[in-house]
């Protein structure tokens, strides 16, 4: 049985590079019965055109669906449209639940732009321990520096439509040639021209996946206490506060207000937007009853074995009944 990695999927087939050639291929039926879900990066086992066996993953993202990611590149634009913090920290967020490291591009420096975004980008980024780039895809500046970042690595670029993703890939490679749309003027918003996620080889070492893009991301999937966890300049603080589900509002002997000045303010705005998203959650799930106890949890992009509540129960009684038989046994 050969091995391989999917790096396109198009209605029922999936395409499949084992390392010299391409093999179209469909899904073995008992896995389609077992709702086993394939994602653009899986590696998989395969004979004869058919997919038999899905090979563990080290990590996946949900929306866009792809697995076995080495990082996430988070490319903005410095103008057209102009740099928006607040959806940089929505991404950078998002790399955190996920546990997949994060690079910053900063595109478009060639544009008029406030040089002293720089030093405002540095202060929050570069203390935070991300690394930065700044790139021209037009004027092929800082090109070099942006294709080492990629060097020997599977990257997902991540951002808004019109921030410059596919220009950039066209710049290392242009016999590439991906789709560029220019932003809107009326708008000052790109418009999606990729539909669907793809592993593209920019050398013989380095790869991008292409994807429709991350501008739909907000946080109703997580509850209001994890929120913080996204954040490791606010994160840092938590384990000081009075309360152990202290949300860094407005709450008493909160360590994170007590430090507030030592958060960029634009970095504590988001949290709170991305409290109240989570808040929305929570108050779904609690008046739908949809939440239900699943076998598995996710952390940090693992799933870990979880013990149902009537298992628990039963060790509890069971625990218990020992305890009740060694305080009988010191009696007798």
């Amino acid at each position: 049985m050969a091995e391989g990695q999917i790096y396109k999927i198009h209605s029922d087939f999936y395409y499949v590079d084992d390392g010299q050639k391409t093999h179209e291929c469909k899904i073995r039926e008992v896995l389609k019965k077992q709702k086993e879900k394939f994602l653009v990066g899986d590696f998989v086992e395969f004979e004869n055109g058919v997919i038999k066996k899905l090979i563990q993953r080290k990590n996946f993202i949900k929306r866009p669906s792809v697995a076995n990611i080495d990082q996430i590149i988070i490319v903005s634009a410095l103008k057209e449209p102009d740099l928006d913090l607040h959806q940089l920290n929505r991404y950078i967020s998002l790399t955190k639940y996920y546990n997949i490291p994060a690079v910053l591009c900063f595109n478009k420096e060639d544009l008029k732009w406030d040089k002293h975004l720089k030093e405002k980008i540095k202060k929050i980024y570069e203390s935070l321990g991300y690394k930065i780039v700044y790139t021209s895809a037009t004027e092929h500046k800082g090109i070099k520096n942006f294709e080492k970042l990629l060097e020997g690595k599977t990257s997902v670029l991540c951002g808004n439509s019109g921030v410059g993703k596919s220009s950039l890939v066209n710049a290392i490679n242009p016999n590439l040639n991906l789709r560029t749309k220019e932003v809107s003027e009326k708008t000052q918003r790109g418009t999606h021209t990729t539909r669907h996620c793809e592993i593209i080889k920019i050398n013989d070492i380095s790869r991008i996946v292409d994807t429709p893009g991350f501008s739909n991301v907000k946080f109703d999937f997580i509850m209001p206490a994890d929120v913080d966890l996204l954040f490791d300049d606010i994160a840092k603080f938590r384990d000081e506060c009075k309360y152990s589900d202290c949300l860094h509002i407005n709450e008493d002997g909160c360590n994170v207000l007590n430090n507030i000045e030592k958060i960029n303010p634009s970095r504590y705005e988001s949290y709170l937007a991305f409290i109240e998203e989570a808040g929305e959650y929570k108050e779904r799930i609690k008046y739908e009853g949809r939440k239900q106890e699943n076998s598995k949890k996710f952390v940090h992009n693992k799933h870990i074995a979880k013990i149902s509540e009537k298992k628990r129960q039963s060790a509890r009684n069971t625990l218990k009944q020992n305890i009740y038989k060694g305080i009988e046994y010191e009696n007798e």
